[in-house]
């Protein structure tokens, strides 16, 4: 599978790159892969629960999440084991790489929640952020980090987020 290809079905690894080290490395099943956006779904890959008190991520809970190689960030859908929409996480992220059957991404530690009903949209990690030294080594990653996350976070809030993943 080439990096710019249309296909879908298969399986890929999702390697989630942070500070230069893998981060977190999991198995996903490819649902679709336009050339621009890749889509994938794979069960809460976490040890155990994970309460970010906003929400909870656990066993069950399972991850439809949207890649692209044109934007900086990655938007992943949360559902519970019964299917219940939880919310939208967004990883703010260098635009992910697709070479053979890898998924890349670099996190770039700025998140953003949006509850399922569109109530709560909470920008997160910003104190990380600024001390990850981003902004000196790399101007313009940290400046295309901030103006994903304001993208993001508009979206949220004006009830479009649905059509970004349509």
């Amino acid at each position: 599978m080439s990096a710019n290809s249309a296909e879908t079905a298969g399986q890929v690894e999702v390697v989630l790159v942070k500070s230069g080290r893998t981060k977190i490395r999991y198995p996903a099943e490819l649902l679709h892969d336009d050339g621009t956006r890749v889509t994938v779904r794979a069960p809460w890959a976490g040890d155990g629960v994970r309460d970010f008190g906003f929400v909870r991520f656990e066993p069950g809970d399972v991850f439809t999440e949207y890649y692209w190689r044109d934007r900086w960030y990655t938007v992943k859908e949360v559902r519970d084991g019964r299917g219940a929409l939880k919310g939208w996480y967004c990883d703010i992220t260098r635009p992910a790489t697709l070479v053979g059957t890898e998924l890349v991404v670099e996190d770039l530690d700025l998140d953003l929640w949006r509850s399922a009903d569109g109530t709560a949209v909470l920008r997160l990690d910003e104190d990380e952020f600024a001390a990850s030294g981003l902004a000196a080594s790399d101007p313009q990653a940290a400046a295309a980090a901030e103006n994903a996350l304001d993208t993001l976070e508009l979206l949220a809030r004006a009830g479009d987020f649905e059509a970004l993943l349509a």
